[in-house]
């Protein structure tokens, strides 16, 4: 991987990290666009640490507040009850099923679900899902002529069977084209939470799971076609870009449909079938590419 490529790639990694467009299926697509070798699984997970760094610093007050208080109600029962106290607990419960199915499916992820028709797909079908949801959000917030608008559940409401509903849609996106944001936001949609409430939580509960899946993908980053220097440097730009990115999509989701994503994503899934069809793209263009 040259220096250029690292670049460029860290730049996309930033740009699509927090938006619901999927990061680990552009990164793919911009190395099978260019001719460059696929810079795997490995690359993605470690430049995802730069763009949680991004999150962790967004959020700090937020994260400060929910450890500590989350510590502290180890040893005091009364604490037990507060809301950052829960909140922590459910970022741990809700972080268990990408930690299973992460190292169940750690072959395929690196393997098979990289197929670019197999992307196409899923950024076709999740795009679909998060236009229902949104729609659906969007419905219960104007009401309409025979309906009065329903008070949709903020994070103040999660419970332990949301949040384990939510870590299951996280774990979705360990395939490339479903995206993290996606389909945490959709699935929080769907379970009647605001747009706001359902991205702060999907951001949050990214946290754990994506530094340790960095941590753990850090043995291979000097292998193959990825060196270690421009794996840092596509990290470094992925956390500059993210952290503008996330607080441009935080003021943006508080009064804009996700429409524009969704129809980005199929047309994208579209576009990607037919250069499959036309024999443009090869499935799994880019992964022998010199």
């Amino acid at each position: 991987m040259t220096w250029f490529e690292s670049f460029v790639l860290g730049l996309v990694q930033g740009l699509t990290e927090f938006l619901p467009i999927s990061s680990s299926a552009h990164l793919r697509l911009t190395a099978a666009f260019a001719g460059w070798h696929d810079p795997g699984a490995a690359f993605t997970a470690i430049t995802q640490i730069g763009t949680e760094a991004a999150v962790i610093i967004y959020f700090r007050k937020d994260i400060a507040r929910i450890i500590s208080t989350w510590a502290r109600s180890l040893f005091n029962r009364e604490l037990r009850h507060d809301h950052d106290a829960q909140m922590g607990w459910l970022v741990i419960v809700g972080s268990i099923p990408i930690g299973v199915l992460g190292i169940t499916l750690k072959d395929a992820i690196e393997g098979p679900f990289r197929d670019l028709r197999l992307i196409a797909t899923t950024l076709i079908v999740m795009g679909v899902v998060l236009g229902i949801a949104d729609r659906l959000a969007a419905r219960d917030e104007v009401g309409g002529r025979h309906r009065a608008a329903k008070q949709r559940k903020q994070l103040a409401d999660l419970t332990v069977k949301d949040g384990l509903l939510y870590g299951v849609c996280q774990a979705m996106a360990l395939i490339p084209g479903v995206s993290r944001s996606g389909a945490t936001i959709s699935g929080g949609l769907l379970m009647g939470y605001t747009r706001e409430s359902a991205a702060r939580y999907s951001f949050l509960l990214a946290i754990p799971a994506v530094l340790a899946s960095g941590v753990f993908e850090l043995k291979d980053a000097g292998e193959g076609h990825t060196a270690w220097g421009p794996t840092i440097f596509a990290t470094v730009i992925a956390f500059v870009v993210g952290y503008a990115v996330i607080a441009w999509f935080m003021k943006f989701i508080s009064n804009k449909s996700f429409m524009p994503f969704v129809v980005y994503r199929i047309l994208l899934g579209i576009a990607l079938f037919a250069l499959i069809g036309a024999g443009v793209l090869a499935p799994h263009a880019g992964e022998t590419a010199g």
